[in-house]
C-alpha cells in the first residue's frame, strides 16, 4: 500500500497544494511552523478520517475560509482508490471512497493502516489513562470492526446514562426502571471489550519486548499492565451498588471507561522510574509494535509518518531506527526535519528512492 500524491484545499496553513510521492521514502524539509507537521496530519486525515492533533475538525480550516478538502490516490493492493474528505463549517464531515460517501466514519477505519512517531508521543507515558486508551482503541478497531461497533455502542449508552444521573441528582427523584437498560447494556459491553482488550494486549506485548530490546540494547523487562473493572467477576454487583455515588458525581464510576494500562519497567511504573532514554525507547518500541502487528494481521505495509524524530532521539537511537529502515522493514515512509542537511546525511546511506520536498510558508516545492 502506499500513497502516490495529495490535493489540499484550504487544509490547516496550505491555500491549495498537490504533491506526488516516491512509494518509499519522502522527506518534507521547512523551517519550524512551515507546515512540514500539517502535511503528515493530513496523510493520517485520509487513513483514520480524522486529525491525529486536533480533534476539532473546523479548526483544522484556513484561517478565514469556511472548508476544507483533502484528497489521495492510494495503491491497495494492486487497485487504485481515491479518498476525499471534505470538511464544511455547519455541515457533516464527509470521507469519500472513489466518489461515493460513506453513511459511517467507522466504515473507512482499517482500510488503510497508518502509524505516527511523533513528540507529543510522551503524553501517552505522563499524562492520564484516556490517551493510552484512546491509542491501544485506535490499534485494534483498525483490525477488529465489530470492537468498533461495541465501542461507539458503549459509549452510546454510557452517554445517555450520565444524562439519565445528571437528571436524578438535580431532581432527587431516582427512577430505576428508566436505568435498568442502560445499566445491562454497559455491563454486558464492558465484559464484551474487556476480553478483546484483554487477549489483543497479550499478543501486543510480545512486540513490544522485543522491540525494546533492539531499540535500547537495555536488559530491563518492559510491560503493560491491563487494569479493568471487566475482569472483576463481581462487577455487575459493585457497578449496581456504585449508583449513589455516580447520583452525586453526576457520571458513571465503574466500566470500561475507566481502564487504564499502565507501562512498566522492571516491574516498577516507567512514569516515575524511568529515564528519559528509557522512556524514548519505550515509545518507539511501542509504535513499530503497533506497525508489526497492524502488518501481519493485515498483512498490507501501514503508511509510517515520523515527525520530528531526528530532534528527539539520540544518535543511537536513529541509528537504530535508519537500520530498521534500511532492512525495508517499512512500507512508504514521511518524515519531517527543520535541517535539510542531516536529513540528507543520514538517509543517503540507504538504498532506496528517496523525495524531498522543501516547504515555506504553505508552499510545497520539490528539492
Amino acid at each position: 500500500m502506499h500513497l502516490k500524491n495529495i490535493n489540499l484545499h484550504q487544509f490547516k496553513n496550505y491555500h491549495l497544494v498537490r504533491a506526488e510521492f516516491s512509494n518509499e521514502i519522502n522527506c518534507f524539509l521547512g523551517t519550524n511552523g512551515s507546515g512540514k507537521t500539517n502535511l503528515l496530519d493530513a496523510i493520517h486525515y485520509l487513513c483514520f478520517t480524522r486529525s491525529a492533533f486536533n480533534t476539532v475538525d473546523v479548526q483544522n480550516i484556513l484561517h478565514e475560509k469556511s472548508f476544507f478538502t483533502i484528497k489521495g490516490d492510494f495503491e491497495l493492493e494492486e487497485k487504485n482508490i481515491e479518498i476525499k474528505c471534505i470538511v464544511e463549517s455547519g455541515k457533516k464531515k464527509q470521507m469519500l471512497h472513489t466518489g461515493k460517501a460513506y453513511d459511517k466514519m467507522s466504515e473507512h477505519i482499517g482500510l488503510l493502516p497508518v502509524v505516527m512517531i511523533a513528540p507529543d508521543d510522551t503524553q501517552l507515558i505522563k499524562d492520564g489513562s484516556e490517551g493510552r486508551r484512546n491509542f491501544f482503541d485506535s490499534i485494534i478497531s483498525q483490525l477488529d470492526k465489530p470492537y468498533l461497533h461495541l465501542l461507539v455502542r458503549y459509549q452510546h449508552f454510557l452517554k445517555q446514562r450520565n444524562a439519565l444521573l445528571k437528571q436524578f441528582s438535580e431532581s432527587g427523584q431516582i427512577d430505576q426502571s428508566l436505568l435498568e437498560p442502560y445499566n445491562i447494556e454497559i455491563i454486558n459491553l464492558t465484559k464484551s471489550i474487556y476480553i478483546k482488550r484483554e487477549t489483543f494486549i497479550q499478543d501486543f506485548l510480545k512486540g513490544l519486548q522485543k522491540h525494546y530490546g533492539v531499540i535500547s540494547g537495555e536488559k530491563e523487562t518492559v510491560e503493560v499492565v491491563y487494569q479493568s473493572d471487566g475482569k472483576d467477576l463481581d462487577f455487575e454487583t459493585k457497578f449496581k451498588a456504585s449508583l449513589s455515588r455516580d447520583i452525586i458525581l453526576k457520571r458513571t464510576n465503574k466500566g470500561i471507561h475507566k481502564d487504564d494500562f499502565v507501562f512498566t519497567i522492571g516491574g516498577y511504573p516507567l512514569k516515575k522510574f524511568g529515564s528519559q532514554g528509557q522512556q524514548k525507547s519505550f515509545l518507539i518500541a511501542l509504535k513499530l509494535s503497533q506497525f508489526q502487528i497492524l502488518k501481519e494481521r493485515k498483512g498490507i505495509l501501514p503508511i509510517l509518518l515520523l515527525d520530528d524524530i531526528f530532534d528527539k532521539l539520540d544518535d543511537l537511537r536513529i541509528a537504530k531506527m535508519i537500520e530498521l529502515v534500511a532492512n525495508h522493514e517499512f512500507g512508504q515512509l514521511f518524515i519531517t526535519d527543520a535541517r535539510p542537511e542531516r536529513s540528507k546525511q543520514i538517509l543517503s546511506t540507504i538504498n532506496a528512492d528517496k523525495r524531498y520536498f522543501n516547504i515555506k510558508d504553505g508552499m510545497l516545492s520539490p528539492d
